[in-house]
């Protein structure tokens, strides 16, 4: 009888149809694979049957999260190996239909069914978010459950991850031997100059997070900023901080919907990471929105992640561990699609500058405080959770550096019919 490592690995490229770039180490302490390369740990049979009742992405993900899929060895190069034997082989890949006419896959699909028994559906982690339907309306009932899934974890938790800026986006690297805090405060800071930021002017905020925004931007512009978001718990995080700051007089944080904001007009409005959450049926909308809310020549900074086009737009899916565990409802546009958006509704589109390696620069210090500080923000979250915030910012940098998706920071202004901008004439004079 062969030792359960060697018979996933058989298994594992009879079904792929490919070697397998990984070592297994299986429940029973055996090992099979190359030398040299991380190790995927399969530490029980429940693994297998999550895969087995979920085939796919999402039956990797539950395993995972439940702690059953583990790996050891550096996780950027497992994950990057992995995603090529599973997802990237293009014409070498072929469809479930397919492999179910092959005698050989289906009789290996009987023994991993048979190394999985018993053969019952294992629970999904409690950190799945499970909602009737996947339709992505993003009525406000159901952004603000997604917003409050992802956001309210532990604030003690993102400031492990996130360092002492709390600052939840692409940083704005210099150097990338550079702190983290120092891109972060680059990154507000170029968002400042881009809105041409002066005091008595006001700012909206939107998605303000931990209020980091709006602290830099009263702080050191001498603006009023309102700022919304869904994030109970974030909202009061902001709240004492601004406190703390003395800000109080020139900053507002509200729990509130974007859709929901009255009290126009603005001089100037920063969307940093929140569009993401807005969905394609919504996006028009948004757009309208905000360019409502500006006064004439004022300036929307729309920070955004995108995907690349494809071929066939409509046969864009969402990521399922993403909307399983990390970003419910979460949908990606190309960079074009977002630009063609923003001027339906009025904007004139002034400046795009893309950040991808920056965005892969801050996953990777964002996972190596998670890593340094392990045993504490599971203790702050949950192990599970803890887990999934490893597996997301890995492979987030993953498909930042490998060019799978960008971000990008789009200045819009909402030019008047005379045509006075009011934009520098040289572009990138943030003045």
């Amino acid at each position: 009888m062969q030792d359960a490592a060697q018979r996933l690995k058989t298994l594992a490229e009879q079904l792929m149809g490919a070697p397998l770039p990984v070592r297994i180490r299986a429940w029973d302490g055996s090992e099979s694979g190359p030398p040299n390369t991380p190790a995927l740990v399969v530490r029980n049979r429940r693994a297998l049957r999550h895969l087995l009742w979920k085939p796919g992405e999402l039956g990797l993900a539950r395993a995972w999260v439940a702690g059953d899929l583990d790996v050891d060895g550096d996780l950027y190069r497992a994950l990057d190996v992995m995603a090529e034997f599973i997802w990237e082989r293009g014409e070498d890949s072929r469809s479930l239909r397919q492999s179910l006419r092959d005698p050989e896959f289906r009789a290996a699909a009987r023994s991993l069914l048979a190394l999985s028994a018993p053969f019952l559906p294992p629970a999904p982690p409690p950190e799945e978010m499970r909602r009737p339907g996947r339709l992505h309306l993003h009525t406000k009932g159901s952004d603000r459950r997604a917003i409050s899934h992802h956001y309210d974890v532990g604030n003690d938790f993102y400031a492990l991850v996130l360092g002492p800026s709390m600052v939840y986006s692409c940083a704005y690297w210099e150097s990338p031997d550079g702190t983290l805090e120092d891109a972060q405060r680059d990154k507000l800071d170029i968002v400042a100059r881009k809105l041409a930021l002066k005091p008595g002017m006001r700012l909206l905020d939107v998605g303000c997070g931990w209020g980091s925004m709006a602290v830099h931007a009263a702080r050191e512009y001498g603006v009023s900023v309102v700022g919304v978001t869904l994030s109970q718990e974030q909202a009061a995080y902001a709240r004492k901080r601004i406190a703390e700051e003395g800000l109080t007089d020139r900053i507002e944080i509200r729990v509130q919907d974007y859709r929901d904001v009255r009290d126009g007009p603005y001089d100037a409005i920063s969307s940093i990471g929140m569009a993401e959450h807005v969905g394609s049926t919504r996006y028009l909308e948004y757009a309208h929105d905000l360019h409502a809310l500006l006064r004439p020549g004022g300036r929307l900074l729309n920070h955004q992640i995108a995907r690349r086009p494809q071929a066939d737009e409509s046969a864009y899916s969402v990521d399922e561990f993403i909307d399983a565990y990390v970003f419910p409802d979460g949908e990606l546009a190309p960079l074009g699609t977002t630009v063609g958006l923003l001027e339906r509704a009025g904007f004139e589109v002034r400046d795009v500058e893309t950040l991808r390696e920056h965005y892969a620069l801050t996953l990777r210090r964002w996972v190596a405080n998670l890593e340094a500080h392990w045993t504490e923000g599971q203790r702050l979250t949950s192990p599970g959770r803890a887990r999934i915030w490893r597996l997301y910012m890995a492979a987030s940098a993953l498909a930042f550096e490998r060019n799978r998706i960008g971000v990008n920071q789009v200045l819009a202004v909402k030019t008047p019919e005379d045509g006075a901008s009011g934009m520098p004439l040289r572009a990138r004079d943030w003045r």
